[in-house]
């Protein structure tokens, strides 16, 4: 573990050591406890240099976010079975190898294309006519057809670059004994 500090202006007192609150009138000041009236605040700082993206254990998908679902597997009120697959994203070890989210790999069962790019990229969130005034996405008219709207969206996106993941601050490192899965 690494620890950077510095001394700067204390911010409570703005580096006077008194300090001068709603209780303190007509010239009163109190010592600043912040700094102990020295003026000088020493902020410290620790931290682990960073090497390389490290693995997380027991991560199956990634999704580029999370518009605000319960994310997992189990089965609906009917009996209907659902899986991770099922909310879309990428297997894991694809995210750290730093391949593209590909088209299809958005929650396409569960949002709409307006719904999922304002939380991944606001510049891809379409702007039609047919989104505007519903106040809430799932009380859109459009989005028991939210498919229609997919299909849209990839024709008007078909050419543009995939959304790339950062896999490290450098090179995509893998760790060891990583074993390709099906997942």
């Amino acid at each position: 573990m690494k620890e950077f500090k510095v001394d700067e202006v204390c911010k409570s007192c703005g580096g006077t050591g008194l300090y001068q609150g709603m209780a303190e009138k007509d010239g009163a000041a109190v010592v600043c406890h912040t700094c102990n009236g020295t003026g000088c605040h020493t902020f410290s700082h620790r931290y682990e240099e960073f090497i390389q993206r490290k693995e997380k254990q027991g991560i199956q998908r990634v999704y580029q976010t999370n518009p605000g679902f319960v994310i997992g597997s189990g089965k609906t009120k009917e009996g209907k079975e659902f899986s991770l697959k099922d909310f879309g994203g990428i297997p894991y070890k694809e995210w750290v190898f730093g391949l593209p989210f590909p088209k299809g790999s958005e929650m396409r069962n569960y949002s709409c294309p307006a719904w999922w790019y304002q939380g991944v990229d606001s510049d891809k969130k379409p702007k039609w006519n047919e989104c505007i005034g519903a106040g809430a996405f799932s009380s859109c008219k459009q989005f028991e057809n939210k498919d229609k709207c997919w299909n849209k969206w990839d024709k008007h996106y078909s050419n543009k670059k995939e959304h790339r993941n950062p896999a490290s601050c450098d090179d995509i490192i893998m760790p060891e004994g990583w074993v390709e899965d099906s997942q």
